[in-house]
């Protein structure tokens, strides 16, 4: 039934109203990694939104220079920092109260902002987090030896109504002969200490609750916070768990390795005489401590991370493995054993039962046998000495004999190189004698042609003496001309070709008038144009001064010009595309020709190269290598499109320099 209101004799209960700082901003719980658990009104309205849409996001994305300790602690920190509110509005400069909570909260901060200006030195600070914590809690006035106020969750404990009727007359009321009482008046004040008490509680079970104390920040030592946490159902587990358990600690009593049981937390739930042997604890010393005082440093203090890590995140790193790892007796002596750890899942939550086999004999034997080793080792290296003596006679022998292999593999790849180079000499061998043939075949047939002609027209012009023949002459003229005008291309080929070979054509820039260059190419290929042939001429940004080798340039220009136009019939049209664009000239040059068959492609850029379909028509076959080993001294490019019977294009880059400004 509820405890019933009686006034208080030696002091009044503490005013939550009169409790709460009208400075403090607002209160945050957060996760060790910032994760938002929780935050009043006041906090929620500071990040300007809500509380709902706060919680679960990081507070390091409102206060990012917030310093969260990397490993947990419930030492408090103070600091300033900027607060990003939610909305994007200008960040306020704020003044932050970091306190750790306590393992029943699973490891959570308390976060109290305030401004700038404020002071946290009362106890009134904290008022506002009592009424929501999961846990209970009382706040005892150490001079007066009396409570002065509990919070909400602690009367749902005790199933009371009325909080001032409670602290009075209730199980905590630390009257003179309550046992919580004289248990705080054996600890030092300023110790925060944890343990056990059961209280009864009126017509049902008596409650279990664990008892942590703890110093108020900021109030000196004149008042000890108390928080209950319930633990009744889980020593009732526990309870039955050992009872349930009777006949496997039978089992387990009589195993020659020592087997622990722990829970999630770390608390030892059971332990077998091998493990009080290896340890040197009583069995009632080792029961509910942390498994972590059976561990040396550095472990034992990382050993509740390891287990809030596994909590959070079920990453497994030792659990169903088995390691190496050193342990600490009583009396401060470490030992080396093997843990084997496996988990198991019970009605009663999640245990942990660990394996330990000790290595100490091990370790002797190991140690004996590396003696042991180095008594051999002593051995082998006197045999050895010994040996070496017989082993440089041996080295003598064989350094002769590898100087001889040596002269024998040095006279076998001298062989293999000079027929390495014969091989290439023959190879170059074959391919000049396959470029004399060529040369040949097209020499005998391009210069035989024009020198016919020239013969030919020689003797006929011979024959037209009368002056009503002059017509007639002059067309056979016409034709010795064409056909000098034909050799002396061909000549010039064979000319620019050798002078590449050799070396001797170096790229010249100078700086020249785009437009003009253009201009007197079209003028010096117009003459070769056929009946009713024309080139339509496309400019874009030429107009300007560019700085190049203008000799080689208009070469690669004639050269692909009087191609398309000979590769053309009469009145086809020739497409000029010239465009200078970020210090870059592009050209593209098409025809409407016969075009390159398809398999014959890949050997254009030969030398001597004629397609099957232009044996008939005059050529060296040297024009596109020429232009390729152009456009290799200017840093330029060039490829083509084709399609037999349809025209050619072909299209080259080639990189210029703007000219230097007057």
């Amino acid at each position: 039934m509820p405890y019933q209101k009686s006034p208080l004799t030696t002091s009044q209960p503490f005013s939550l109203e009169g409790f709460v700082s009208s400075q403090l901003d607002g209160v945050i719980i957060i996760q060790s990694d910032g994760t938002i658990l929780g935050l009043d009104e006041e906090a929620a309205h500071l990040l300007q939104s809500t509380k709902e849409a706060l919680k679960g996001n990081n507070i390091l994305k409102f206060i990012p220079k917030l310093q969260l300790p990397e490993v947990f602690s419930t030492v408090e920190s103070r600091g300033r920092a900027l607060l990003q509110p939610a909305d994007a509005t200008s960040p306020r400069q704020i003044s932050y109260l970091l306190r750790g909570g306590w393992q029943q909260l699973e490891d959570a901060y308390f976060l109290l902002l305030h401004s700038a200006n404020s002071s946290l030195e009362d106890l009134k600070l904290y008022s506002r987090l009592f009424d929501w914590m999961p846990v209970g809690i009382v706040v005892y006035n150490l001079a007066q030896e009396v409570p002065i106020m509990c919070n909400r969750r602690l009367l749902e404990l005790f199933e009371a109504d009325d909080a001032e009727a409670f602290l009075y007359d209730g199980p905590l009321s630390l009257k003179a002969d309550n046992p919580l009482k004289m248990r705080l008046n054996e600890l030092r004040r300023s110790e925060g200490k944890r343990f056990e008490m059961e209280f009864p509680v009126p017509e049902r079970e008596a409650l279990c609750l664990e008892v942590t104390t703890s110093i108020i920040p900021g109030m000196g030592d004149e008042h000890l916070l108390l928080l209950f946490q319930n633990i009744t159902d889980r020593n009732s587990n526990a309870r039955r768990l050992r009872e349930s358990q009777n006949p496997l600690q039978a089992i387990i009593g009589t195993a020659v390795d020592g087997i622990i049981i722990i829970d999630a937390r770390g608390t030892i739930q059971m332990v077998n005489e091998a493990t009080i042997r290896l340890f040197g604890y009583a069995e009632e010393e080792m029961l509910n401590q942390n498994i972590k005082m059976l561990m040396p440093q550095p472990h034992r203090g990382q050993h509740d991370g390891y287990l809030a890590n596994y909590r959070q995140t079920g990453e497994e790193r030792i659990i169903g493995t088995g390691r190496e790892v050193q342990g600490q007796r009583k009396n401060g002596e470490l030992f080396p054993f093997r843990l084997g750890v496996s988990r198991v899942d019970v009605a009663e939550g999640m245990l942990f039962t660990g394996v330990i086999h000790d290595l100490t004999e091990q370790k002797k034997a190991e140690q004996k046998i590396l003696r042991l080793n180095r008594e051999l080792e002593q051995k082998v290296e006197e045999r050895t000495e010994k040996l070496t003596e017989v082993v440089n006679k041996l080295l003598q022998s064989n350094l002769k004999l590898e100087q001889e292999i040596k002269e024998r593999k040095a006279a076998e790849d001298a062989l293999r190189q000079n027929e390495e180079e014969l091989r290439r000499s023959l190879e170059r061998e074959k391919e000049l004698s396959e470029l004399k043939s060529r040369f040949v075949s097209m020499a005998s047939h391009e210069f035989r042609t024009p020198l016919t002609t020239i013969a030919s027209s020689t003797e006929l012009v011979g024959l037209y003496t009368n002056s009503d023949q002059q017509p007639k002459r002059e067309k056979h003229l016409k034709r010795i001309q064409s056909a000098v005008t034909n050799l002396t291309g061909i000549l010039g080929d064979f000319l620019s070709l050798s002078k590449l070979e050799e070396g001797k054509i170096k790229n010249v820039p100078t700086e020249f008038q785009l437009h003009e260059l253009l201009d007197e190419i079209t003028d010096d290929v117009h003459t070769l144009l056929k009946k009713e042939q024309r080139i339509d001429e496309q400019y874009h940004n030429v107009d300007h001064n560019i700085v190049l080798d203008q000799k080689i340039l208009k070469n690669i220009f004639i050269n692909l010009l009087s191609n398309a136009i000979k590769y053309s019939g009469a009145g086809s049209t020739i497409t000029l595309q010239v465009k200078l664009e970020q210090q870059l000239l592009k050209v593209r040059i098409s025809d409407e020709g016969i075009g390159i068959p398809q398999s014959e492609q890949k050997h254009l850029f030969s030398r001597f190269f004629r397609a099957e379909n232009a044996v008939n028509i005059q050529g060296t076959g040297l024009g596109l290598n020429i232009v390729k080993r152009y456009l290799d001294l200017l840093d330029g490019d060039i490829g083509f499109e084709s399609e037999e019977g349809a025209g050619t294009t072909f299209f080259f880059e080639v990189p210029v320099a703007p000219a230097p400004a007057e």
